[in-house]
């Protein structure tokens, strides 16, 4: 039996509860063979005290969604993903309306990963460019 797109979006998204993607709002919006998109609300919530969006809360959307993407595409019975660095330029400022942040795979090695994760405003402006690096490791028997 194959799951359709909806179903799989909410299973993803119901195994972010009690997180901090929860904490944040970030929901999984979009998936391909090769990435996953996910978006996060710029409110007051997300802000530095300046009121624009945080460069950390940016940092953990870009994080969310790549280990979310390695996590989804690696064989969870037998393993377990780790982010283990992230780097992030931001290039813009946003006040309001929601983030997007996708993430696509430059390697996906046997045990690391490298994504690009990409965020972009809801009028597509490039708001920071993030790189994340993940570990699979083998689950203990």
């Amino acid at each position: 039996m194959q799951i359709s797109k909806e179903e799989l979006l909410q299973k993803a998204n119901a195994a972010s509860k009690d997180t901090l993607m929860e904490t944040l709002n970030i929901e999984i919006v979009d998936f391909t063979e090769d990435t996953l998109t996910a978006r996060m609300p710029v409110t007051p919530k997300v802000y530095q005290p300046d009121g624009v969006l945080h460069g950390g809360a940016t940092a953990a959307l870009a994080e969310s969604v790549g280990s979310f993407a390695s996590h989804i595409f690696t064989n969870t019975d037998e393993f377990f993903v780790r982010g283990i660095e992230i780097t992030a330029n931001h290039l813009k400022s946003v006040k309001e309306g929601y983030v997007y942040a996708k993430a696509s795979f430059l390697h996906r090695g046997r045990t690391t990963q490298l994504l690009d994760i990409r965020v972009i405003d809801g009028e597509e402006n490039l708001v920071s460019i993030c790189r994340l690096s993940t570990i699979t490791l083998p689950k203990k028997k």
